[in-house]
């Protein structure tokens, strides 16, 4: 290789949890409820209700970006299941609980990481530096290996958004992106039915888009047959046959070869060495080229691990670091159906203080009604005494001299008016 030298590649590094690269996010609402129904394995009966919440969050403007806003909506949805089955049709707490116990499987794997904003615009991972080398991005996934669901998930939103957001361009000399998956048996062990589904789907089609698509394993038998069947270009390098099992896999990767005249596949894949492997590659017309053994180009940037310090060191340095590195919360259904609880919780108080009050002021009332009607009680029984007191000789004198100079006056004013302006005189005094 006269040409050969050392050139360095620019280089992005990803991560969902954000630990050994930009953090990886997407909102609830971006995910949607088709997505998350599939991934969860919800039933068509929980799929309904997931519709309902997320219908009704639409209309009502509560943003879901992330799992406590969506939480935040299905404990909404469940208090007010009476209300929203009337409108858009049944919603049960049994259903309503499924779909929150899968959430919090997802929440313990780290979806909180996932789940949020700035979300990720996938272009980003399509750029050239001013050389014209093409970025290359890794991705961090080996904690993201130990949590199932949530790769799924991530793969399924992946996947989903090139779909969406990517035109067709046919068949270009070049591709804008390529995936290449390592361990890939890691990805289709236990992967919910809907992943496999759409990784199907993603290699039969997704070439159209301008993407390619490898999958990296020690074993081509770790790839489901229905996926193995879409892939065009195989490279494969050296396996040994320790056991009869082996042995069978052996085989079975050497008969999905077109075979060469004069190469023994099964026994070239046993016999390669360090550099070498067997290569077909889909010719012009589209079908895969006989098998060829050849030496594979030594990688031209550095072939070891990188130390913490000089990853976050290219971390630091990266164009989407500013971009990506601050975790947006803005004002989103959790918030906002917090304030709608708490108004309404306050609105409960105020009412139940005004009829507190009410109450007591209606007996408040009462008590002042007797406190009179027992003061009339006792001025009525104080009079009765005062009536039936014996008088004295001296009030008995008085009220004779009374009655004698009331007649004398109204004979001499004319009879009744006399007596009126007597008792208006000495009322106060005689009685």
């Amino acid at each position: 290789m006269p040409d050969y030298g050392y050139s360095p590649c620019p280089t992005v590094f990803w991560d969902i949890f954000g630990e050994q690269g930009h953090p990886i996010r997407t909102t609830i609402s971006d995910m949607g409820p088709l997505l998350l129904s599939r991934l969860m394995g919800l039933n068509e009966t929980q799929e309904g209700v997931l519709s309902i919440a997320f219908r009704y969050a639409d209309e009502q403007k509560l943003l879901l970006l992330d799992l406590k806003d969506l939480q935040a909506m299905l404990a909404f949805t469940a208090e007010n299941a009476k209300a929203l089955s009337a409108r858009y049709g049944n919603v049960t707490a049994a259903s309503v609980g499924a779909i929150q116990r899968s959430l919090l499987t997802l929440e313990d794997q780290g979806g909180a990481h996932f789940f949020g904003e700035p979300a990720f615009d996938i272009h980003d991972f399509m750029g050239i530096d001013p050389n014209g080398h093409g970025q290359v991005n890794i991705l961090a996934a080996d904690r993201l290996m130990r949590s199932p669901r949530l790769y799924a998930t991530f793969l399924l939103w992946l996947l989903s958004e090139l779909f969406q957001t990517l035109p067709e361009v046919g068949d270009p000399e070049k591709p804008k992106l390529v995936f290449f998956f390592d361990e890939a048996h890691l990805l289709f062990d236990e992967a919910p039915k809907a992943l496999l589904e759409k990784v199907e789907q993603v290699v039969r089609l997704i070439r159209s888009k301008g993407v390619g698509v490898y999958f990296i394993t020690q074993n081509p038998v770790d790839i489901p047959e229905t996926v193995a069947g879409q892939l065009g270009n195989r490279v494969q390098h050296a396996l040994r046959a320790f056991t009869p099992k082996d042995a069978r896999a052996i085989k079975q990767a050497a008969e999905t070869f077109r075979a060469s005249p004069g190469l023994d596949v099964a026994e070239a894949i046993t016999a390669l060495k360090v550099g070498e492997a067997l290569v077909s590659l889909l010719q012009p017309d589209g079908a895969p080229a006989p098998v060829q053994r050849t030496l594979i180009a030594p990688p031209r940037s550095r072939v070891g691990t990188l130390t913490a310090e000089e990853r976050g060191r290219i971390v630091g340095w990266s164009r989407f670091a500013a971009k990506y590195a601050t975790l947006v919360d803005r004002e989103s259904a959790y918030e906002l159906l917090g304030k709608r609880t708490a108004q309404a919780a306050d609105h409960a108080a105020a009412a139940e203080a005004a009829k507190a009050a009410e109450k007591a002021e209606a007996l408040a009332a009462r008590e002042r009604a007797a406190q009179d009607k027992a003061a009339a009680a006792a001025a009525r029984a104080e009079a009765a005494r005062e009536r039936a007191r014996p008088k004295s000789m001296t009030e008995q004198i008085a009220t004779t001299m009374a009655r004698s100079a009331a007649s004398s006056i109204g004979r001499q004013l004319g009879g009744r008016t006399g007596q009126k302006l007597l008792r208006g005189l000495l009322g106060g005094l005689f009685k």
